[in-house]
């Protein structure tokens, strides 16, 4: 593979056999067990991916927990136009689902039976918590269509549920014993659900519900599923779902016949202990979070291994319990400023972590021009404080 790319790296990425066993005793599968936005300036370096001196091809950018990591303070009139902002106690407890929308960062939380908002335009955060018929108790994700309608799947109603782009409750799909759906993702008239009861993707119109089909059945053979978890779905129509009690990813037709599968249970690069997270960009490369190695592997569309990022602690890159990814063309405008001087963005990763002091975090796919100061000083790439 391409040296720019940092293979090798990739490699040390992974977490020992022990900790896999251990991984592997960890029962629930889908919901296991303030900071300031990051300055591209000369005190804080930025964090690259392979790390200088080869050519980084992502960046992190930013992480969002609470309101203060949109850095700006609203004024008394904001708050009385707008509503006060939600303290950050309040806002993220143990998140799961994240999308993006017209600027804004949605984060499904299944311990405040809603989900939060980082505006990023506003440079607000609010949280929205539904009520009456719309009222969620187990939120796990979020899929956001063009046009704002939300579609939230919820373990606890065994229904997936959409609001319009104001928040505003429309409507329910699933009846008692139907399915219980982790992850929900939009193509076309479609909406895709992954059922973990019965090991199966469900297929729905999204307008009304119906069912169109289903594909996938327990087991461990080609083109079965034992405990699938997420979607993305590619330029193409073609489906991919985090087949996570069987360690790999599988790739489908739109109408549910079997493409290829990637991975196995293992601990190098390519395998996977407790796959979750699972996004694909316009090339066809897959990320794919592991909640054991607390990671984002990025996999060729071979699903060969590109690089890592992330890992468990505390810094500024860290994922803890990672779980929901998503990518986005649409608003890279709103990250930009988080970029590192000569690196320009193509398209945002956000990864949602179920634990630790980054709840969401913001990761930059694009080119770089190298600068004479960053020669200079390879090694402050590595800061991850």
């Amino acid at each position: 593979m391409p040296r720019e790319w940092g293979v090798g790296s990739s490699a040390r990425c992974m977490v020992s056999l022990r900790t896999v066993a251990a991984a592997l005793a960890v029962v629930t599968i889908v919901c296991g067990c303030a900071s300031q936005a990051p300055r591209t300036s000369e005190s804080i370096a930025p964090i690259f991916y392979p790390a200088l001196p080869d050519q980084p091809r992502l960046q992190f950018l930013a992480r969002f927990s609470t309101e203060a990591d949109l850095a700006t303070k609203s004024s008394a009139l904001q708050d009385f136009v707008l509503g006060a902002e939600t303290s950050g106690s309040d806002l993220l407890v143990k998140p799961y689902g994240v999308d993006i929308h017209d600027q804004a960062i949605f984060v499904v939380d299944t311990r405040n039976s809603g989900w939060a908002v980082f505006d990023l335009a506003q440079r607000r955060t609010r949280v929205v918590r539904p009520s009456g018929a719309g009222a969620l108790r187990k939120p796990i994700n979020i899929s956001i269509d063009a046009d704002g309608t939300r579609y939230v799947t919820d373990t606890g109603r065994d229904q997936v549920v959409v609001f319009d782009a104001n928040d505003r409750y429309l409507r329910a799909f699933g009846k008692a014993g139907e399915f219980q759906p982790v992850d929900a993702v939009v193509s076309g008239d479609r909406l895709y659900v992954t059922d973990i009861a019965h090991h199966q993707v469900v297929v729905l119109n999204k307008h009304t519900g119906v069912e169109l089909r289903r594909f996938g059945a327990a087991g461990s053979g080609d083109g079965q599923l034992f405990q699938p978890t997420n979607l993305a779905i590619d330029a193409a129509g073609d489906v991919y779902v985090t087949d996570t009690g069987n360690f790999r990813v599988q790739k489908f037709s739109p109408d549910g016949q079997l493409r290829r599968s990637f991975g196995r249970i293992g601990t190098v690069a390519g395998q996977f202990a407790r796959p979750k997270g699972i996004a694909v960009d316009r090339s066809g490369r897959l990320y794919v979070g592991d909640a054991a190695f607390e990671n984002i592997q990025l996999l060729d569309a071979d699903g060969n291994p590109l690089l890592y990022m992330g890992g468990p602690g505390d810094g500024r890159d860290s994922i803890n319990l990672p779980a929901a990814i998503t990518v986005d063309y649409a608003n890279v405008g709103a990250f930009q400023q988080y970029a590192a001087p000569g690196f320009m963005i193509d398209y945002v990763v956000l990864v949602a972590s179920q634990f630790g002091v980054n709840k969401i975090v913001a990761f930059g796919f694009g080119s770089y021009r190298q600068t004479g100061a960053d020669v200079a000083r390879p090694a402050a790439s590595q800061d991850r404080r």
